[in-house]
């Protein structure tokens, strides 16, 4: 019982005197702890790679919705809020164009899912779809013409 207690005991200490911050270095993020966060930071990028990814996340939610797969319907739009959010993380400046479309559009297209109705989906989608153009609009890039999807291109089928 002693051995034990004087053994973690030095485990512990010997920690404490080893917690000194560690300048680690990868592969292609180097410099400064500064330098590393504003290299991470340029990778990341602005709102474009969120409006990628919502992108191709709103084709997949349209084909869902006309597969009336709405377990991934649903998994789409809960990652079109993801995307929108984090993009929003980034580009603050453009949380006044987002919050009709997060708090009242997706809402909106969740209800639409949880109805299981092609229908009810489909007018909700031309909503969505709206309302993307609005946000466009308001952020001064109204050429980004958003559009019902033509043909599919992702293999996930019901």
């Amino acid at each position: 019982m002693k051995w034990s207690v004087l053994i973690i005991a030095s485990l512990l200490l010997w920690s404490c005197g080893n917690n000194q911050e560690q300048n680690a270095q990868g592969e292609w993020i180097k410099g400064t702890e500064q330098e590393k966060l504003e290299t991470i930071e340029k990778q990341f990028r602005g709102f474009d790679m969120a409006m990628v990814e919502t992108g191709y996340r709103y084709q997949e939610l349209y084909w869902a919705g006309q597969d009336e797969n709405w377990e991934y319907a649903n998994y789409q739009l809960k990652k079109i809020r993801k995307a929108v959010e984090q993009g929003l993380e980034r580009r603050p400046k453009r949380a006044k164009s987002a919050e009709h479309f997060l708090t009242v559009t997706l809402p909106e297209m969740g209800k639409a899912i949880e109805k299981r109705d092609t229908v009810i989906f489909n007018e909700n989608f031309q909503i969505l779809t709206n309302s993307c153009i609005s946000c466009h609009a308001m952020e001064k890039v109204p050429h980004f013409t958003v559009k019902e999807p033509l043909y599919r291109q992702s293999p996930i089928r019901k």
